[in-house]
């Protein structure tokens, strides 16, 4: 990391800064739950704005238009900033996009914010996995990502249902005001914890080409891409994958278990990813594609269903760090870039998810769910980092 060197050793160690990582997960966390929070206050949200859910769920889709959109050519455009500024107004940008949500009654400014929400956090989740690795010495980077990225799976399994439970009993429009002001304290921790590093002089800056052909970039994208597709196929479409073992009723308990193991998945990654990086990032893919051929034989049962979705939450939830620590360590200097790349690839992961899930259900029904699944962990494992 020659071009980053500037501050570094002021914090680099034996031990993690952590109160500079969890303010990078506390931003991370604020970002997932911006993001789904109207998923989950639909009917609210559609009262008071006096428009349909249906399109109130499009405060959703521009959120990500946004991030998909912006993360790479914002990211290369600001590789010459200093770093904790860059971040510091990425995360201000949080504080400024709900604060239109919480006060505004115009349902066209608000799709206005929350597309530029998703352009905050396009920005953000290319910033958190290089800056992470900057903060500590190179042994220990792996652990430090893991770290920076707890907040995203504790907002989906555990701050997903508290702001929804919160918008229900305080309203939608104090939630978000709330979140502001969450967004404003991080401001304060952020400043305080983190260290600056400048940005990357102008003669060591690659192309957005010479990044992608650097030697492991292209496999991290790879398996970035068919995992998150996979993934995506089975959890937006959870509900009806739970009808054949009768556990339709039951999505928020299966949810709850998979939230679970994801979290004891980010420990054990946080543990082993210095050491085991690639064994990892295998043992995922090969776990996840034997849990779908497990429901392709067995999805009738209950009990299959409840083990199959703990070990996809273990096999799951360290994955953002396992990828994201991949990509810093094959794209060195420019880490920033190569993460944008990642946020995009992830974006359309999801999207890819939505879209071919749905046509896999109308076409065959949720029995090629697994299956698809199944293919696509062979793919992953043919180009793995």
């Amino acid at each position: 990391m020659t071009a980053f060197t500037e501050s570094a050793t002021t914090t680099q160690g034996d031990t993690l800064p952590l109160g500079g990582l969890l303010a990078l997960a506390f931003a991370g966390f604020i970002t997932i739950l911006t993001e789904a929070m109207p998923a989950g206050l639909l009917p609210q949200m559609g009262e008071g704005l006096g428009v349909s859910p249906a399109l109130v769920g499009q405060l959703v889709t521009l959120y990500a238009l946004g991030s998909l959109l912006a993360a790479i050519p914002l990211t290369l455009w600001t590789r010459g900033w200093r770093r904790r500024p860059l971040l510091l107004v990425a995360i201000g940008g949080f504080a400024l996009v709900n604060s239109v949500t919480a006060f505004s009654s115009h349902y066209g400014l608000i799709l206005v914010a929350r597309f530029f929400a998703g352009v905050f956090a396009g920005l953000l989740w290319a910033l958190l996995a290089g800056y992470a690795s900057r903060m500590v010495a190179p042994h220990l980077q792996g652990r430090a990502i893991a770290v920076a990225m707890l907040g995203a799976p504790l907002a989906l399994s555990l701050g997903v249902p508290a702001g929804t439970l919160l918008g229900t009993v305080v309203g939608w429009r104090l939630s978000f005001a709330i979140m502001t002001g969450l967004t404003l304290v991080l401001l304060i921790w952020a400043r305080w914890q983190l260290p600056d590093f400048a940005g990357q002089a102008t003669g060591k800056r690659l192309g957005l080409r010479q990044v992608l052909t650097l030697p492991g970039i292209r496999p991290v994208l790879w398996v970035t891409f068919t995992y998150v597709l996979a993934h995506n196929i089975l959890y937006t479409y959870i509900a009806p994958l739970l009808v054949p073992a009768g556990l339709a009723a039951d999505i928020d308990r299966v949810l709850l278990v998979f939230g679970v193991a994801a979290l004891l998945s980010i420990w054990l990654t946080g543990v082993l990813i210095d050491r085991w990086l690639r064994k990892l990032v295998l043992i995922s893919c090969a776990l996840f594609g034997l849990i779908a051929l497990a429901l392709a034989f067995w999805i009738t049962s209950p009990s299959v269903i409840y083990l199959a979705v703990a070990l996809w939450g273990l096999a799951f939830g360290g994955l953002p760090a396992l990828l994201q620590t991949a990509l810093a360590k094959a794209a060195g200097d420019s880490a920033d870039a190569a993460q944008s790349m990642l946020v995009t690839v992830w974006n359309l992961g999801i999207a890819g998810g939505g879209l071919v899930g749905g046509l896999l259900l109308q076409g065959w029904g949720v029995i090629a769910f697994p299956w698809a699944v199944v293919a696509l962990m062979a793919l992953a494992l043919c180009k793995r980092p």
